[in-house]
């Protein structure tokens, strides 16, 4: 929805229409949940999320002003609501949850140590010593990043959000967002240069 059918949308949401609410839902409610499920990383958490994004959306409709794309706008409330939504979740602060995102990517060592499979300790213990060492490092290296390139690190790279939906979040424009993001990963890159040989990391 764009122009002048995104304009007529939130004319008819602010009059009222319960017919627009309905529109609404079936235009943007599969985003916001997928937004929501890569932030919270479960089903339940995103689907209620939802259904409070779609309603602040109903409620704060008046500060839209136009300034940008209704899609980016709804991003950012569906990103702070997540956000608040896992900060309430943990007690433990901001850097635990992301050291926790890091820590749930699928790694050799994590599959390997299944309980029915009979592996080979002695072969995997380098590997997973050094895993846990390059996610500490990792933590650590995100932590002393510079927040204008953090900030595209985490969204994209740690919550998963497509460029679209980090664009959104941090109002800058798609062309800003990817040259912050390349910046970021050359300068984690860097810091973690002494793992690049000793361990095999999976590629995306």
């Amino acid at each position: 929805m764009r122009d002048s059918a995104e304009k007529q949308l939130v004319e008819r949401i602010r009059a009222g229409d319960q017919a627009a609410v309905a529109d609404l839902s079936a235009g943007y409610g599969s985003r916001i949940f997928q937004l929501a499920f890569r932030c919270t990383k479960n089903h339940e958490d995103a689907e209620e999320i939802t259904q409070d994004v779609l309603l602040k959306v109903c409620r704060s409709i008046d500060a839209f002003r136009g300034d940008s794309a209704l899609s980016s706008w709804i991003y950012r409330i569906t990103f702070n609501t997540a956000m608040s939504r896992l900060r309430a979740a943990r007690s433990h602060g901001a850097d635990l949850a992301t050291d926790s995102a890091i820590s749930r990517q699928p790694d050799s060592a994590q599959a390997a140590a299944m309980p029915h499979e009979v592996a080979d300790w002695s072969a995997l213990a380098d590997d997973e010593v050094m895993r846990a060492q390059l996610r500490r490092r990792l933590v650590r290296a995100l932590r002393d990043l510079p927040a204008i390139y953090r900030l595209p690190v985490l969204l994209r790279d740690v919550q998963g959000l497509s460029t679209e939906e980090a664009s959104a979040v941090l109002r800058v424009k798609d062309q800003t967002l990817k040259s912050r993001l390349h910046r970021g990963r050359l300068i984690l890159r860097d810091r973690l240069s002494e793992f690049a040989d000793g361990l095999s990391l999976r590629q995306h």
